[in-house]
């Protein structure tokens, strides 16, 4: 504690103030950026030269504006051996890669271990004397320290986190986001979001990553999961504006990586392929710089999830119709010519796959099951931690209930599932619609699932299931004698189908 109490100044104030030295040392507008090319602080441009259109530097102003820099971009400045380098190294302009301007790249190192980058522009020949770029660098080893500072409190917050996290609600838990707020020192004031990744697929908290290798993290911890001994992660993520959530994902996408490569050795999202540090001293073969090969570079895991929260959608699976003549279904409700022949017993048509599809995830993920990130709703100060906590959990339990929301869900996104991830667990048992959750009527209570989800319209409900309205309707019969709820009633709809929400998380 007494450790982490000693970093309590504005860390973004000081790395600003040792920029604009280092812009004052060499007399050119300097930017730092932490290893992940993120940018922390930026000098001031003075000279309109530096200002005119016509000289602009595309991968300057990207950086600026988007306060990041592409991984291709990151992999072509690394081809130039900065990751090894210890002092300053010259990068010369390359026009057709975007860096219109030369470079001069200060390495921030602090005990060996490069934690980031000054860049400045280098347009003059022949540029700073070198004592001016050893003041400069001795600039930098300062900013190294401050780096490393920030990065040792957030790795020692982890027992401070998680006794928040677990705490009951009352003196406990004001207690423990006491003693993390004394840690953060002013950070603890500022804007933050928090992120619950499950399952976690280690029990050990030695495999959680580093909160430093996790973009804009305060400190991380593991929290059980469930009751079969399975882990979360949690992640406190600072954020500039409680209005801008990209932090968050950004985290949320980093630590989702990190565990499916922990189980499947699958690259971290975001990273272009060859962005790692054995790729890192490689130019591109065919010369063009970052911007000429963003496009290849791009990784395009956003689709891949897309495509497969589409084929787990609840509503997939469709079954084959039937022609044949008409039958009246046991409730009376058939329709006239050109309806399915008759039912089988359980409601499935003839044509249908006579194996039906395993139930929904109960409370605990299967074993292997995908990891999904959750996000809490963005809050200024540490009070409502706790409550973050439970929303983000409340998106994460959606998530692996409901793929359609994503491998990265927001608490504001998950709609009904705000309000029954609420309830006691035993709310997903009640008694008059238990029946209908037993493995042999799954058809069924997927049926009904997908008919209060449509608003009870039979048309669209029978077309989402590709069966004819007749067995539609037959199923619905069959759902109102195992529950003896009356799907015409309100209110025994509503009990139906919080229930089989609830039943998914």
């Amino acid at each position: 504690m007494r450790e982490n109490a000693r970093v309590t100044s504005d860390s973004r104030g000081d790395y600003q103030e040792l920029v604009d030295e280092i812009s004052e040392l060499l007399g050119a507008p300097a930017t730092l950026e932490n290893r992940d090319f993120e940018l922390i602080a930026f000098g001031a441009y003075d000279g309109e030269g530096d200002l005119d259109p016509s000289a602009l530097d595309p991968v300057r102003t990207r950086s600026i504006l988007t306060r990041r820099s592409t991984a291709a971009i990151r992999t072509w400045f690394e081809g130039f051996g900065i990751t090894r380098a210890t002092g300053p190294v010259r990068i010369p302009p390359t026009p057709e890669a975007g860096v219109y301007r030369g470079r001069i790249c200060l390495p921030v190192r602090h005990r060996g271990v490069v934690l980031g980058y000054v860049w400045l522009l280098d347009d003059d020949d022949p540029g700073p004397a070198v004592p001016q770029l050893d003041a400069a660098m001795e600039v930098a080893s300062r900013i190294g320290a401050l780096l490393a500072d920030e990065a040792q409190a957030g790795a020692d917050l982890t027992r401070e986190l998680r006794e928040v996290l677990t705490a009951e609600r009352g003196w406990q838990r004001d207690m423990a986001v006491a003693a993390l707020r004394t840690a953060l020192g002013p950070r603890g004031d500022g804007p933050h979001a928090v992120v619950c990744v499950a399952p976690w697929p280690s029990a050990d908290p030695d495999d959680a990553p580093s909160a430093r290798t996790v973009p804009h993290a305060t400190a991380l911890c593991t929290v059980p999961w469930g009751a079969a001994g399975q882990q979360s992660l949690a992640v406190l993520v600072r954020l500039r504006t409680t209005d801008v959530r990209t932090p968050a994902a950004s985290a949320a996408a980093r630590v989702l990586g990190s565990a499916r490569g922990a189980s499947a050795t699958a690259r971290v999202p975001g990273n272009a392929p060859g962005s790692g540090a054995s790729a890192a001293a490689q130019v591109p073969a065919d010369g063009r710089g970052p911007e000429a090969s963003a496009e290849s570079r791009r990784v395009t895991d956003g689709r891949a999830a897309g495509a497969s929260a589409a084929a787990q959608s609840p509503a997939g699976g469709r079954e084959a119709g039937a022609g044949g003549t008409s039958q009246p279904s046991a409730d009376g409700r058939a329709m006239g010519a050109g309806a399915a022949s008759r039912p089988s017993a359980d409601g499935r048509s003839p044509g249908a796959s006579g194996t039906p599809r395993p139930p929904a995830a109960g409370r605990t993920p299967p074993p292997g099951a995908t990891p999904v990130a959750g996000i809490g709703a963005p809050r200024t100060g540490l009070t409502d931690l706790g409550v973050a906590w439970q929303e983000a959990t409340a998106a994460c339990r959606a998530g692996l209930a409901e793929p359609r929301f994503g491998t990265v869900v927001e608490w504001a996104a998950i709609g009904p599932y705000r309000l029954l991830a609420a309830l006691p667990p035993e709310a997903a048992h009640d008694p008059v619609v238990a029946p209908l959750l037993s493995p042999a009527h799954h058809e069924l209570a997927r049926t009904a699932e997908v008919y209060l989800d449509r608003a009870g319209q039979a048309g669209r409900t029978a077309a989402e299931l590709g069966i004819h309205r007749q067995t539609l309707y037959y199923r619905l019969s069959r759902v109102e004698q195992l529950t003896g709820l009356d799907l015409d009633d309100g209110e025994d709809r509503l009990l139906l189908h919080m229930t089989l929400k609830s039943h998914r998380l």
